[in-house]
């Protein structure tokens, strides 16, 4: 850089993650060798997203700006050799939206500084990017404490002259949930055919929505558990859970040019048949006001009313009752588990020195799978990822995501064993 051995901007506090409505200070540092002639310093503070049509492009096709602001910090001069420090405060707007990165666009805030040399000299510039969380209450949703529940009838023809019908039915326990928060999901299938059903599946699925010239989906899936199929003429029950990995939140208020949201979906392989409900992932959890003993809620064992199979089937089988049994989960596909205990150690992986990335940006710590890069403390190397999903640094720990209003324990104690898998699918409209 010649005469300018440091040029570099330092947040108040080292900070990096922020509140819309809350003042940024920070300082700009310039470290010379020798005097340097300069026009202006000035600093500027910036919010914006930006959208391509293309993956991992910075070409924006779209783009729009929340917030700009610009402070001169010194006007025209010599610097002396030596370091000067030259200070500075900013106010982010109150509607400034969450910090986002995904493949087809971010949502990013950055403070940038310049020096501007007399003509025909270089100017000097640098950046440092900060992060915007502004939490999503999930009591603030309409019947968020709710169950979520679908059911779908399908009929379908087997041996070709045969048929027969599948009821799938679907019900989590809230409507939305926060990370860490396991999901708790029950299906029941009833097979009113003379035919076994295909494995069954539940998957947490994730889907992106990127506003260019037109919209592009990016459909991924971030857990995903089975189990085994149902039998001829039973009524089966399957119980699982899915915990929830550290995702961006649902909704980027602010943002028009990318729309988040959440599903479980619940399949059948065969006949293939499949349900899926719409749920929210936020900051602060649903509170549930546990019911009195008095108004407690009994569980009832679900009755099933005998039925007489299809007319097409009834001539040649006869009248069928229907049994009721358990569905046993075959396997588990979970993101890598990861605590959200302060103070926490990462495995150390060995990266090259452009994977550490800049002085300009936290150091980042990365799950494996369909993944995002957590913010973390102390010596930990950035690990390259299937996809480039970025939260802000300590998201996973904002609002509760213990205690009363979540499950309790890490990952590891909750899910042992829960192998790392994560897949991808994108689709353009």
């Amino acid at each position: 850089m010649g005469k300018v051995q440091l040029f570099e901007i330092r947040l108040g506090d080292s900070r990096v993650v922020y509140s819309p409505g809350e003042p940024l200070a920070g300082t700009v540092t310039v470290r010379l060798s020798g005097s340097l002639q300069y026009r202006a310093i000035k600093v500027s503070c910036i919010g914006s997203c930006g959208v391509s049509n293309k993956i991992n492009d910075t070409a924006w096709t779209v783009e729009e700006q929340y917030f700009n602001s610009t402070l001169s910090l010194a006007d025209k001069g010599v610097l002396t050799a030596g370091e000067h420090n030259f200070p500075f405060q900013f106010l982010l707007p109150a509607s400034a939206p969450t910090s986002f990165e995904g493949p087809f666009g971010k949502v990013l805030h950055q403070v940038k500084a310049v020096i501007d040399t007399p003509r025909f000299s270089k100017d000097y510039k640098c950046n440092k990017i900060f992060y915007v969380l502004c939490p999503l209450n999930l009591n603030d949703i309409p019947d968020i404490e709710q169950p979520n529940t679908m059911s779908i009838t399908k009929k379908f023809n087997y041996k070709l002259v045969k048929s027969g019908n599948i009821i799938l039915t679907a019900t989590s326990d809230l409507k939305g949930y926060i990370v860490g928060q396991a999901i708790q999901l029950r299906t029941d299938i009833e097979n009113k055919s003379g035919r076994d059903t295909g494995a069954v599946v539940a998957s947490l699925l994730q889907k992106v929505a990127y506003k260019s010239k037109r919209w592009i989906y990016d459909l991924r899936t971030i857990a995903e558990v089975e189990g085994s199929g149902v039998k001829a003429w039973k009524h089966a029950e399957w119980k699982e859970q899915i915990l929830v990995p550290a995702l961006p939140q649902s909704i980027l208020q602010g943002c028009s040019l990318i729309h988040i949201d959440y599903y479980i979906q619940v399949s059948l392989k065969s006949p293939e048949v499949s349900v899926t409900l719409p749920i929210y992932i936020g900051n602060i959890a649903v509170n549930r006001v546990p019911l009195s003993p008095s108004r407690s809620i009994q569980h009832i064992p679900s009755v099933v009313v005998p039925s007489a199979p299809p007319e097409e089937e009834e001539a040649a089988s006869g009248y069928h009752p229907m049994d009721n049994v358990s569905i046993p989960t075959k396997s588990h596909s979970q993101q890598q588990p990861f605590s959200y205990a302060p103070g926490l150690s990462f495995q150390e992986i060995r990266a090259d020195s452009e994977q550490t990335g800049s002085p300009n940006h936290p150091t980042l710590c990365l799950s494996t799978g369909a993944t995002v890069p957590y913010y973390a403390e102390g010596n930990v190397v950035p690990v390259p990822t299937a996809s480039s999903l970025i939260l802000p640094p300590e998201y996973s720990t904002w609002g509760y995501p213990y205690g009363e209003h979540g499950g309790k324990g890490s990952y590891h104690q909750k899910c042992p064993g829960w192998n790392s898998s994560g897949k991808s699918q994108r689709a353009r409209s």
